[in-house]
C-alpha cells in the first residue's frame, strides 16, 4: 500500500498540474490552438515520472531492504549521539562530510558547531538508461546536506539533514533516486567508523600502558632479585667474620639485616609504600654498609616527620642509594657521604639521596637499568605530575631526586574521577 501511495501521489501531482496547464492555455487566446499535443505530451511526462517513481522505490528497497515512507523521502534526518566533548564531536563530522564524494562549497563554523555542505548528484543508472538524462529536467540536479552539533555533558548531539537543494514543493514532482538516503547513512558509517577507531586507539593505549607497567615491574623484581642476595651474601659473609673479631659489631650487622629484610618483604604489584618505610629500609642498608665500609661512609639524614606518610613507590628510594654508593662512593677511595634529604612545597615532596663521590664518569652517566626504570615507574604511577631529575652535586658528586604530589595517585585519580 506504501508504495502505490508514493507512486499515485506524484502521478496525481503531475496529473493535476496538467490540468491546472490546460485551463491556463484554455483561457488565454493560446485556447485557439489544438491542445492536444500539449495534454498527450503530460501524459507521456506522467509515465515517466511514474517510470522514475518505480525506480526511486525499486533502488531505495535495494538499499535498506525495506520501502516505508521514512526512507522513500528524498529528505533524511538523523540525530547522531556522539560520546565526545562538542568540540571534538564536531571535528568528527565534519571530517566524514568532506570525505564523502561529490562533496563541494562547504561552509565549516567551529563556534557555531555547524556544517552546511552541497553533493554533487551523480545518476546511479548512468551508462544504463539514456531515459534518465534526456529526461532529468523533472528530477532533483543537486543535494545539501546540513549537520549542527549541541554540546551535552561530555557529549556532541549532531542533527544531520540530507535534502535536495530545491524547496519541499518540489518534493511533490521529483525523486532523488535514494541519493540523500546513501548521503545520510554514509555519513553516519563514516561517524560510527570514526568512533570505532577512537575507541580501539584508546583500548590499544590502556592495553600498551598496562603491558609497559608490568614489564617494568618485572624488571623492577629482577633488579630486586639480583641487587638482595647479592648484598645479603656480603653482609652474612661479613658478620660471620665479626662474630669472632668483634661481637658486638656482628650484633649490630645483623640487627640492620633484619631490619632490612623487614621493610623488603614482598609487596603486590599496585601497593604503594610509604617515603618513612623506604626511608628504614635504605637507612638500614646504609648502616650495613657503614658496618663494612668504616670511616669511609658518612650518612646524613633530613626527613621531617610529617612527610614520612607521603606514598612512594617501593624501591625507588632504594635504587637512588645504590646508585650513590656503586657509582660514588665505592670507586672513591676516601669514601664519602650519603646525603637523603626530604622538602614539600605547594604540594608537591621532593626527595634528594646526593652523594661527594667520583661524580659523572663513564660509570655513572645515569642511564643504568636501574634509574630508566624509576622514570619508567614514575610515569606510569604519576603520568605527568612527577619525575626524576639528576644533576651534578657541587664541589663533588651526584644528586638525584624524585618529585612526585603529595596527595599520591590513588587520591589524584579519585578527584579526577
Amino acid at each position: 500500500m506504501t508504495h502505490f501511495v508514493f507512486i499515485a501521489r506524484l502521478a496525481v501531482a503531475w496529473f493535476v498540474a496538467l490540468i491546472v496547464l490546460m485551463i491556463v492555455i484554455n483561457s488565454t487566446p493560446l485556447g485557439n490552438f489544438d491542445t492536444w499535443p500539449v495534454f498527450l505530451f503530460g501524459l507521456i511526462t506522467i509515465g515517466i515520472v511514474v517510470a522514475g517513481a518505480v525506480s526511486h522505490l525499486r533502488r531505495v528497497r535495494l538499499l535498506t531492504g525495506s520501502a516505508d515512507p521514512a526512507v522513500l523521502g528524498n529528505r533524511q534526518r538523523r540525530q547522531i549521539e556522539i560520546p565526545f566533548e562538542a568540540g571534538e564531536a564536531f571535528d568528527l563530522v565534519d571530517a566524514a562530510i568532506r570525505e564523502l564524494p561529490g562533496t563541494r562549497d562547504i561552509e565549516s563554523a567551529r563556534d557555531s558547531l555547524q556544517v552546511r555542505a552541497r553533493v554533487e548528484r551523480r545518476d546511479p543508472y548512468r551508462g544504463v538508461s539514456q531515459l534518465t538524462g534526456d529526461w532529468s529536467w523533472f528530477r532533483n540536479r543537486g543535494n545539501q546536506i546540513s549537520a549542527i552539533v549541541s554540546p551535552g555533558d561530555g557529549t556532541g548531539s549532531v542533527t544531520l539533514l540530507c535534502e535536495p537543494d530545491s524547496g519541499v514543493w518540489s518534493d511533490w514532482f521529483m525523486v532523488d533516486d535514494g541519493t540523500n538516503l546513501e548521503n545520510a547513512e554514509a555519513i553516519t558509517r563514516a561517524i560510527a567508523r570514526r568512533i570505532a577507531e577512537r575507541r580501539r586507539s584508546e583500548q590499544a593505549a590502556v592495553a600498551q600502558t598496562q603491558t609497559e607497567k608490568e614489564l617494568t615491574v618485572a624488571k623492577l623484581s629482577l633488579l630486586h632479585a639480583q641487587v638482595e642476595p647479592h648484598f645479603l651474601y656480603n653482609t652474612l659473609a661479613s658478620a660471620q667474620i665479626l662474630t669472632r673479631a668483634d661481637p658486638a659489631r656482628a650484633d649490630e650487622m645483623l640487627g640492620h639485616l633484619i631490619q632490612f629484610l623487614r621493610h623488603s618483604l614482598p609487596r603486590t604489584d599496585e601497593a604503594m609504600s610509604t617515603l618513612g618505610a623506604e626511608l628504614e629500609r635504605s637507612r638500614a642498608y646504609l648502616e650495613i654498609l657503614k658496618l663494612r665500609m668504616g670511616p669511609r661512609l658518612d650518612l646524613q639524614i633530613d626527613v621531617p616527620d610529617d612527610l614520612r606518610a607521603t606514598p612512594l613507590p617501593p624501591m625507588m628510594l632504594q635504587t637512588l642509594v645504590e646508585n650513590a654508593i656503586k657509582h660514588g662512593l665505592e670507586p672513591k677511595t676516601v669514601g664519602g657521604t650519603v646525603w637523603i634529604l626530604a622538602r614539600s612545597n605547594d604540594r608537591i615532596v621532593s626527595v634528594t639521596v646526593a652523594d661527594d663521590g667520583q661524580g659523572f664518569n663513564a660509570e655513572s652517566t645515569g642511564t643504568g637499568i636501574g634509574l630508566r626504570n624509576v622514570r619508567e615507574r614514575l610515569r606510569l604511577v604519576y603520568g605527568e605530575a612527577a619525575a626524576l631529575a639528576i644533576v651534578a652535586n657541587f664541589p663533588h658528586g651526584v644528586a638525584a631526586t624524585i618529585t612526585v604530589p603529595v596527595e599520591g595517585p590513588q587520591t589524584r585519580e579519585r578527584r579526577n574521577g
